[in-house]
């Protein structure tokens, strides 16, 4: 039984509320990001970009997305001052209610056949507000989450956090399977694809209860006590933890290019190739229902084993799972692509995502610790996702071939190696595990040199 900094005992029911609600209102909030992609990949092409032919709308709809990580790193900076300075808790609330509501306004709007330019214009805006959103929460979702957790399980508790995830992917996903699936082509093209957007509304308000019945976190309540908070928390991360930050950043690389290329990028090549989109959207659920799974299993797995061996397992994992996957929708073996995909997301990503936000927030002292997490996680996934979406333009140069493509994700892959055996172990071992507790709760004490 862990005991909580401020002196209350963390048990494990109230472990289990706080697993519960820090996944469900990330979800919803996940939901309101990749409902997004999805519609991208299925409908956006035609009803904001009509002018294009098929793969080149598909592309510049998935731009629209990419827009979404450039506005990552500016919500995760801002946010993660906010979650330093005034709390965990009090930048989750406002961020679910940024991005709920700009995915609401999306399911209002009219296309291009009724304003012209301005459809997609009004549309590339308002990814802006998801991407400012999500880059805010993602941190700070995860400390609220690793700041409560028994030291010896905090992978186990913060891969709950990263299920939200591949749940937030599911559900827009299986409406839009279920929407496909009763309507015809004209009633889905018309206003069928504007329902998951406006059912965002219904998800925010439950999002918006859990999140407002989560605690503090008793770590940043232990820090406001004995000190006030750092007031620069993102210069002296900057200042004195740039080789954790560069590290993590380079580490976060294949996550992000694994996530972008065989949950979204993959479904617009394959439309291009001629697979139907039931065998898309069928691959994808069956492989992000393994993920869900695999996640808190791989999480558990790297409080035994370490952070390491786990991340470096799922970087080569996804590796080795590129070539094959793609080739499956290029020689268009439809039976086989489902098994590519459980490959790449359901093991190679999910070893990285598991244990990820226990081993970024393991980085950090507390006062610091969300602005830390926060830069880790936004300009990673920026650099990562957008170069994976920009490298679209290689499709193109090759023909359609995914050669090119497959290449620039595995060299991500051995970026992250690279990045990720450079990085401190962070997992508290029985030997260490005195030491590596009070470098996470001391808020003032920093942790051992990754050199």
């Amino acid at each position: 039984m862990a005991i909580a900094m401020n002196g209350s005992e963390e048990t494990p029911g109230m472990m289990r509320r706080v697993a519960i609600a820090s996944c469900i209102g990330t979800t919803v909030e996940w939901y309101d990001f990749f409902i997004y992609a999805t519609a991208s990949a299925l409908v956006f092409n035609k009803l904001f970009f009509p002018s294009f032919d098929p793969l080149v709308g598909s592309l510049v709809a998935l731009a629209t997305y990419a827009a979404g990580f450039i506005a990552r790193p500016i919500g995760g900076l801002l946010f993660g001052y906010i979650g330093d300075r005034y709390g965990r808790k009090n930048a989750l609330v406002t961020t679910l209610l940024i991005v709920g509501i700009a995915t609401f306004v999306i399911g209002l709007m009219p296309t291009y056949e009724t304003i012209g330019v301005a459809a997609p214009l009004a549309l590339l805006f308002i990814r802006l507000l998801h991407g400012f959103g999500i880059g805010g929460e993602q941190g700070n979702a995860i400390l609220i989450m690793c700041e409560h957790a028994p030291a010896r399980s905090r992978g186990f508790f913060g891969s709950w956090v990263q299920t939200g995830a591949p749940a937030g992917f599911i559900l827009p996903l299986g409406i839009f399977a279920l929407l496909t699936a009763t309507l015809s082509e004209e009633q889905f093209l018309s206003w069928g694809w504007r329902i998951p957007f406006l059912l965002s509304l219904l998800l925010v308000g439950v999002g918006l209860y859990i999140r407002l019945s989560l605690t503090e976190t008793p770590l940043f309540l232990e820090m406001r006590k004995r000190r006030a908070a750092d007031r620069h928390p993102l210069a002296e991360v900057l200042r004195d933890y740039p080789r954790p930050l560069a590290l993590g950043c380079g580490s976060k690389f294949a996550e992000s290019i694994a996530f972008t290329s065989f949950a979204v990028l993959i479904t617009a090549y394959a439309a291009s190739r001629g697979v139907s989109r039931e065998t898309m959207t069928t691959a994808t659920l069956v492989a992000i229902l393994f993920e869900l799974v695999a996640l808190p299993t791989f999480g558990a797995l790297s409080d035994r084993v370490g952070r390491k061996p786990v991340y470096l397992f799922g970087a080569v994992c996804v590796l080795l799972a590129t070539f094959p996957t793609f080739a499956f929708v290029y020689y268009r073996m439809d039976g086989l692509i489902w098994v590519g995909l459980v490959a790449a997301l359901a093991v190679g990503h999910a070893a990285m995502y598991g244990p990820q936000a226990a081993y970024y927030a393991e980085l950090f002292p507390t006062r610091i610790r969300a602005s830390g997490v926060s830069f880790i996680q936004q300009i990673g996934a920026l650099i990562g996702s957008v170069g994976t979406l920009a490298a679209g333009w290689l499709l193109q140069v090759a023909h359609g071939a995914p050669w090119a493509l497959c290449g620039y994700i595995g060299l991500g892959c051995v970026i992250t190696m690279a990045c990720t055996a450079a990085l401190p172990e962070t997992a508290p071992r029985l030997e260490r595990a005195r030491d590596l507790v009070s470098d996470f709760t001391a808020g003032d004490v920093a942790p051992r040199s990754p050199a």
